[in-house]
């Protein structure tokens, strides 16, 4: 794992972003997920420019970690933006009501209540996040 600083860090299959980074989409907005990844070959594909400013692209996987300034409907929004600029896995955690949306390309929203953990196998393999702190005490 190398780590770029900017909250960038090098993992096996790509690259972990944290919420400073910002992403221009697609379609133009200016996004910057709790945390994000892309995968290697995206990265690589990157001028030295575009990993330094806004990262021109929809990331592969994000996290959307509600808080209590947040609006449910707007994080929602959000999600299926990314989904419509590529996105092919999320997570929107919400821990007030101890639930995860699990947004995927080409699938409908599946809603988790109370997971103790998430994996993402097609975009992460072998990741797993434990909820034990996130959803609960």
């Amino acid at each position: 794992m190398d780590n770029f600083g900017y909250g960038i860090v090098k993992l096996v299959w790509g690259i972990y972003y944290d919420s400073s980074t910002d992403f221009r989409l697609p379609n133009g907005a200016i996004r910057s997920p709790d945390a994000a990844w892309i995968c290697q070959s995206r990265w690589e594909s990157l001028t030295p420019a575009q990993r330094q400013r806004w990262v021109p692209l929809c990331p592969d996987f994000v996290v959307e970690l509600k808080s209590t300034s947040d609006e449910i409907e707007d994080l929602r929004l959000k999600m299926q933006e990314y989904l419509e600029n590529g996105l092919q896995w999320g997570w929107l955690i919400d821990p007030e009501t101890q639930t995860v949306e699990v947004y995927r390309a080409n699938y409908p929203v599946e809603v988790l209540l109370q997971p103790t953990e998430l994996v993402a196998p097609e975009v992460l393999p072998g990741f797993v996040l434990n909820l034990v702190g996130i959803l609960f005490d």
